[in-house]
């Protein structure tokens, strides 16, 4: 509701994708506020009324995003599949959401933070993304454990650099999408990774 006690009179999740596609493409810091205003149609007033601040549409965009197509690399998901599945699934699905050209290339929790944050809000940003990736290395890590519980792995297996391996190869593949590598070869790639996730 609005201040007012009225119902916002635009589309919430239209203006979370614009933003969304904004944020993606061209990353937190070189997105202004006047292209938001004219990518979600919204005004300023209605933007800080909305959201407090471009910092405060970005946590709104970052929710909508990893609700949507940067769910794939949540591995909390089918209890069904092996560790080792769960990571294959993870890493090709993540593949896959990055080449697809219906949207941004990429993924925007890799892409989208700032290098070297100079105010308080563009620190907050780079706090928000890299918290998610922590999520992500977490999610590994315990399939990792996992495996080497259930014997996928050997029991002297290093799981903080296997785990390392694995996540260091997710977030490459922006970078390898952004420079035109065909998900053929990433797909190729992945299963050299996995290559490694085998049966001592």
């Amino acid at each position: 509701m609005s201040p007012a006690g009225r119902p916002r009179a635009f589309d919430m999740e239209g203006v979370l994708e614009a933003a969304m596609r904004l944020f993606w493409e061209q990353g937190y810091e070189a997105t202004s506020m006047a292209q938001l205003r004219e990518g979600t149609g919204l005004s300023s007033a209605s933007l800080y009324g909305a959201f407090g601040s471009k910092h405060g549409l970005f946590e709104r965009t970052l929710e909508h995003y990893l609700a949507g197509p940067g769910r794939v690399t949540d591995l909390n998901g089918d209890a069904a599949l092996s560790p080792r599945e769960a990571v294959a699934t993870m890493l090709h699905g993540s593949i896959d959401m990055q080449t697809d050209t219906s949207h941004p290339r990429g993924c925007l929790v890799a892409l989208s933070g700032t290098v070297r944050a100079q105010g308080d809000g563009d620190a907050a940003v780079r706090r928000a993304v890299a918290a998610r990736r922590a999520v992500d290395r977490a999610g590994i890590r315990e399939c990792v454990v996992r495996g080497v519980a259930a014997g996928e792995l050997a029991e002297n297996t290093d799981v903080d650099g296997f785990t390392t391996m694995i996540h260091g190869f997710l977030l490459g593949v922006s970078t390898q999408v952004c420079d035109g590598t065909p998900a053929r070869d990433l797909h190729a790639a992945a299963d050299a990774v996995l290559a490694a996730w085998r049966t001592p």
